[in-house]
């Protein structure tokens, strides 16, 4: 069994079965969280996981900067994801946002009462197009024209759906907070 990652990822491009499922153990504790801030539920976020590693043990042999492996596979999972989704779009209907109404910032106090599972949960109940901006902006760290490519949208559209679904994550975040106040 290699001794390090770089090790493991040499040996996951000869197709060695231990490494594999090594090295997929040792991403699947870092990154389902990932998947899990861009899907519904959680067997939709395993889903996601198990798509974007199919993608990762079939191109693993093109990485050429074994240093980069963590950006990799973390791009990987998230292209996967945002892959996903746009599925998920051509299924169902796009259905329209309700613009979300302005609340006052301010609100610190009720934000961190919050557990991490509770905004997890309101993350994931924003309609997708925000759920998305949010997930690619606030926590991913893209900006607008990267997410806009990703996407296929404007880069205006990327802005609008950020301030729209923070708003909107505002809103539901105060009232999951005044609930526990």
């Amino acid at each position: 069994m290699p001794n390090n990652e770089k090790d493991l990822v040499i040996a996951c491009q000869r197709n060695d079965p231990k490494a594999q499922t090594a090295f997929y153990n040792l991403y699947k504790g870092r990154l389902l969280g990932v998947c899990r801030r861009y899907a519904h539920t959680v067997a939709e976020a395993e889903d996601i996981f198990q798509e974007a590693f199919i993608k990762i043990f079939k191109h693993i042999h093109t990485l050429e900067n074994i240093d980069a492996v963590n950006y990799w596979v973390k791009s990987t999972v998230i292209r996967t994801a945002i892959d996903h989704y746009r599925h998920a779009i051509h299924e169902r209907e796009q259905m329209g946002y309700e613009q979300a109404a302005d609340i006052i910032d301010g609100h610190e106090d009720i934000f961190s009462s919050l557990g991490r599972e509770q905004i997890l949960q309101v993350i994931n109940a924003l309609p997708d197009g925000y759920r998305l901006v949010i997930n690619l902006y606030l926590i991913d760290g893209y900006n607008h024209i990267e997410i806009a490519e990703m996407l296929n949208v404007t880069e205006g559209t990327s802005k609008s759906q950020l301030s729209r679904g923070r708003n909107l994550l505002k809103k539901e975040l105060l009232k999951i907070g005044y609930q526990k106040v």
